[in-house]
């Protein structure tokens, strides 16, 4: 290791127990310093720019959030790289689950026409559908119905509210999940009201 290198490591040094000290200055050159790194890092998996920002800006946000545990000692640019790697495997993970459940109930052979949804759609069904969706916060309620009656992307929805599109995708995941649980009550209906929810998220 040459004399710049050691020096490099020292400084960080320095940078990370500053942040776990709680100095915002620290925090913000660290956050200069890997951003681009990481962003170019996550986007070789994600594929999409605005799920590396999320993940990248979700990584700082818990290393803000969780500074008083970093052990100063260890690797600060190995600790950042495991993070986010946990991070874009539980983002794939979202995805391929959503894109398998949805094709699972695709594949019951439905044929999901105007008509078939109308038909579905009886007094009966919405009502269960209505108190379904009830079950939800009223932060997850707003977005999960921006998704599913507005028809609205995730990035819509998350310039419309200012928050993230991970933050999207997490409500709207926490939403199905709080769904399912529902509606297993109503096993006659479940595939069907899964199939009227699922597609328009």
């Amino acid at each position: 290791m040459n004399m710049h290198e050691t020096n490099s490591l020292v400084n960080e040094r320095n940078l990370v127990i500053r942040l776990i000290n709680g100095d915002e200055k620290a925090f913000c050159e660290l956050y200069a310093v890997y951003k681009d790194r990481l962003f170019y890092f996550a986007l070789k998996f994600v594929k999409s720019p605005e799920f590396a920002e999320d993940i990248f800006q979700d990584v700082f946000t818990s290393i803000w959030q969780t500074r008083r545990f970093i052990d100063p000692d260890a690797s600060f640019s190995s600790y950042l790289y495991t993070i986010v790697k946990n991070r874009v495997l539980n983002q794939l993970r979202d995805q391929t689950k959503e894109q398998q459940i949805k094709d699972k109930i695709l594949s019951q052979a439905i044929d999901y026409t105007d008509n078939t949804t109308d038909h579905i759609l009886s007094n009966d069904l919405k009502e269960l559908i209505k108190h379904a969706v009830e079950q939800l916060t009223p932060k997850q309620r707003k977005i999960f119905e921006m998704s599913r009656e507005g028809l609205m992307s995730h990035q819509e929805i998350a310039d419309t509210l200012n928050i993230s599109v991970n933050t999207v995708q997490q409500h709207i995941s926490s939403s199905l999940k709080t769904i399912r649980s529902f509606l297993k009550k109503y096993s006659d209906y479940a595939d069907l009201l899964l199939l009227l929810i699922c597609l328009n998220t």
